[in-house]
């Protein structure tokens, strides 16, 4: 592994620094991102007894998510913590069933299993992982606080600075983990950071009302050149996924939101093409997510973890971004928790990273690999591919096959690839 490659050298000027931060009884870690896997883990680091001090660049958790749905994998994770119940009182949705159709036409509708997705608000869900972490004295959050720079000090991280409410300020720590997210500025100001590989395409994200055929169903549209997600949100409303090839937004938006909405009628089933047209007027304003998905093998240095997207960016294909990162939450609080509540060692918390690293990244590459198949296949225009998609895909449906092998498939993007198990308890 490459440690020891981060060369800038730190200023201590303006620095806070929580109590037992390399000093006292305790690790003080400071975590960047309070989205899932930082947030999970902040509440699980506290609980151990660890200093935690929490970094989140929003003020709030307002704003509209598009990775909403906790798999079968999110929610035992987030029941492994034991919060539950406190789940439960989330606004969400489940989703029972999942169809697919190919050319508008329906190749097969499946019932999930009992437990199965359910499509959860990302704010309520993040407010609930902040609060019940805010319940052990360890743990601080600070909002609106945006990192610019590590601070080093003989190649070895011992913080970040960043700009607060009050100005620019320096915050120290034992270790840093970066958790925040696919731009993640503690991987660019790392040595881990690489150039990313470019993916063959983007998706446009938007909501309509709900259709009530689509209360518990989750829709897949396949065509030559086309591919639509359909979700019931956790608000009420369906989401839709576009998917379009990478670059061509531009002329996508050109062509005006209306015929952008007239050919994404014509490619769903008829009873949501016409609920499309019916609801124009209620359709949210489209948003473009650029894909990004790639993961980097090495996720720490010395005083530096990567976590979550921050480390492995994940295709928005089949879900997958937040119940991995609450599983890197869990393995990472199996490693770290047990250092948590004594002095730091920086040779016992940096092995303690490799092995979250080793643990980890052979699931999530499974996972990347698995993510890829669709759209390179959707967007290949070779005689082969039309072939499979207008003649392979309904033969194989009629014969039973298609819901075996995309079951498969299924089942790993559902319960994940590896066992995670939390080892940590509270030190109350």
């Amino acid at each position: 592994m490459r440690h020891g490659c981060i060369l800038r050298a730190g200023s201590s000027q303006h620095t806070t620094r929580a109590a037992g931060g390399g000093r006292g009884a305790s690790v003080h870690f400071a975590i960047v991102g309070a989205g899932p896997a930082g947030a999970a883990l902040g509440y699980l680091l506290a609980r151990a007894g660890g200093e935690v001090t929490l970094l989140e660049r929003q003020t709030d958790f307002a704003r509209e998510f598009r990775g909403e749905v906790l798999m079968p994998s999110g929610l035992d994770a987030i029941a492994q913590m034991g919060l539950g119940a406190a789940l439960d009182a989330l606004p969400q949705r489940t989703v029972a069933r999942v169809a697919l159709y190919q050319d508008a036409q329906p190749l097969f509708d499946l019932p999930l299993v009992i437990g199965g997705p359910r499509a959860v608000s990302q704010p309520s869900l993040l407010e609930m992982l902040v609060r019940e972490a805010g319940k052990w004295p360890g743990f601080r959050l600070e909002r609106g606080f945006t990192v610019r720079d590590l601070l080093t000090r003989d190649g070895v991280v011992v913080g970040v600075r960043g700009d607060s409410a009050n100005g620019p300020r320096e915050v120290a720590a034992d270790w840093v983990i970066g958790a925040d997210g696919r731009a993640s500025s503690v991987r660019k100001h790392s040595c881990l950071d690489r150039e990313r590989p470019t993916q063959v395409f983007d998706i446009v994200w938007c909501r309509i009302p709900l259709l009530p055929a689509h209360a518990d169903q989750a829709r897949l549209y396949l065509g030559q050149g086309h591919f639509a997600i359909v979700i019931p949100a956790p608000d009420g409303r369906l989401q839709i996924g576009w998917v379009i090839e990478k670059g061509t937004f531009g002329e996508l938006r050109k062509r005006g939101v209306s015929d952008w909405l007239g050919e994404l009628a014509r490619t769903v089933s008829p009873d949501l093409g016409r609920h499309i047209e019916a609801n124009r007027d209620a359709v949210s304003h489209p948003f473009l997510l650029d894909v990004v998905c790639d993961h980097i093998d090495d996720w720490s240095a010395p005083g530096l973890l990567l976590l979550g997207d921050a480390a492995h960016p994940m295709s928005p294909v089949a879900a997958q971004g937040i119940n991995i990162a609450l599983r890197d939450a869990l393995v990472a609080a199996n490693h770290l928790a047990p250092l948590a509540a004594r002095p730091a060692d920086p040779g016992e918390l940096l092995a303690a990273c490799q092995r979250i690293n080793r643990e980890r990244l052979p699931e999530v590459k499974v996972i990347q690999r698995l993510q890829s198949v669709p759209p390179r296949f959707m967007f290949q225009r070779t005689v082969a591919t039309r072939f499979a998609v207008r003649r392979l895909l309904p033969a194989l449906a009629r014969w039973g096959v298609l819901p075996l092998v995309i079951g498969i498939a299924a089942h790993r993007f559902l319960f994940g690839t590896t066992e995670v198990r939390l080892h940590t308890r509270s030190t109350t």
